[in-house]
């Protein structure tokens, strides 16, 4: 018989890889002993694994090139902007890159990347913003507004163009996290408008090349049947569309974040892209950003307060939501993992994580069952390796981190 009072054991086996596991106690990542790195270089850190990275990537591409998907990514840099990083995925060859402001544009362009291997998908955007992608012929936009179609055709008659819809449908790790559905969101064109853009788009000579639209952040399996809804609710724009070469699906492909949801089917996913495009003879874009970062990093934090406070015990570390914002604002949540265990089968505590910032909201965890946590211990905040340091604020001023990458 089940007894909720049966002591519970810290069970990292849903999670490790051959690249993350426990090492005689010691949690290593890319080759790295995480303990040791975390005692010499101070905590808050930020850890990534290129080869993870291009692993992500390497998936997604063998996917859809064995459904015969004629496709090209282009990563979503707003999830990571660490230069060695992203100096890496350049030697590569094997992506472009997806801005949504003229600094990111800049910055891609700085790293080497070609204007033609870039595209810009941005909300609200300013007239400054559009003078920039005038400069810039050979920058792929997808506008995502009437006024931005308008506005544009002004600085750029002529100029070839993506239309970002919205397909009303949507999905991702919760409700939160959809970034279309049967309220209405900020980001896209709807149908009841669609031919006003294009009535625009003539009026100045743009070709409508490729429809765009992003579905959500983080789905997975389950939602499936909500992408391929999407992808068919897309189709409703493209074959209104007589210059269409181009779907950009987008990005919001999740990471495994709980035990209970298994990683998205890739082969499913491709399966249903190359259904909805291969009639069509259409070429197939995507802006992956979390989908290739989240698991190829960590935020490697000190244990500095433990303490129980009307029944619950709490963990505080030297890091907040200015670093790691993922859980206090979308409720998605990350692993925490002692760095260093002490005993195999060791005494478990249930434990809430929280931040040094001085907000209600900063948490980083809630009820995680971990060994006995000791002030002065580290842990890491698995799949963190994205919208950590890209997204991080000098809140409180405790903005001080550093980033390593282990390979």
């Amino acid at each position: 018989m089940d007894d909720d009072r049966a002591p519970r054991n810290f069970d990292p086996a849903w999670w490790q890889r051959d690249d993350l596991q426990y090492r005689a106690g010691r949690l290593h990542f890319a080759g790295r002993d995480l303990r040791a790195l975390a005692a010499r270089t101070g905590t808050p850190a930020f850890v990534y694994s290129a080869a993870r990275v291009r692993a992500n990537l390497g998936r997604l591409q063998v996917a859809l090139a064995a459904e015969g998907v004629p496709h090209r990514v282009f990563y979503a840099i707003k999830a990571n902007r660490f230069r060695p990083l992203l100096q890496a995925m350049h030697e590569w060859g094997l992506c472009g890159i997806d801005v949504c402001s003229p600094a990111e544009l800049q910055y891609a362009m700085e790293l080497g990347f070609d204007a033609a291997d870039i595209s810009f998908t941005g909300h609200a955007v300013s007239n400054s913003d559009l003078d920039t992608l005038a400069r810039h012929p050979e920058v792929h936009v997808n506008c995502d507004a009437l006024s931005t179609i308008r506005r544009l055709g002004e600085r750029c008659p002529g100029r070839s163009i993506g239309i970002r819809v919205n397909p009303r449908v949507g999905a991702g790790y919760n409700d939160r996290l959809h970034y279309a559905g049967v309220r209405p969101s900020k980001f896209g064109i709807y149908r009841d408008r669609f031919d006003e853009a294009l009535e625009l788009a003539a009026r100045f000579r743009m070709k409508v090349t490729q429809i765009h639209f992003h579905f959500g952040y983080g789905y997975l399996t389950r939602d499936l049947p909500q992408f391929e809804e999407a992808l068919a609710n897309a189709a409703w724009f493209v074959d209104r569309c007589p210059d269409i070469d181009t779907l950009d699906v987008g990005g919001g492909m999740g990471a495994p974040i709980t035990p209970e949801h298994p990683p998205l089917d890739l082969g499913r996913w491709a399966a249903l892209i190359a259904r909805a495009t291969r009639s069509r003879n259409l070429k197939v874009h995507l802006e992956p950003g979390d989908y290739l970062m989240k698991d190829a990093g960590a935020l490697l934090c000190e244990v500095n307060t433990v303490e129980n406070k009307g029944g619950v015990n709490f963990a505080g570390v030297d890091a907040g939501l200015n670093l790691q914002n993922l859980w206090a604002y979308y409720q998605t949540p990350f692993i925490i993992a002692p760095l260093a265990l002490r005993a195999v089968g060791e005494a478990c505590e249930t434990y809430t994580v929280t931040g040094n910032i001085n907000e209600a909201i900063d948490v980083l965890a809630e009820d995680v069952l971990l060994p006995q946590l000791q002030e002065e211990d580290f842990v890491a905040l698995l799949n963190a390796g994205g919208y950590g340091s890209a997204a991080a604020s000098n809140h409180c001023m405790r903005g001080g981190f550093t980033e390593h990458l282990l390979d």
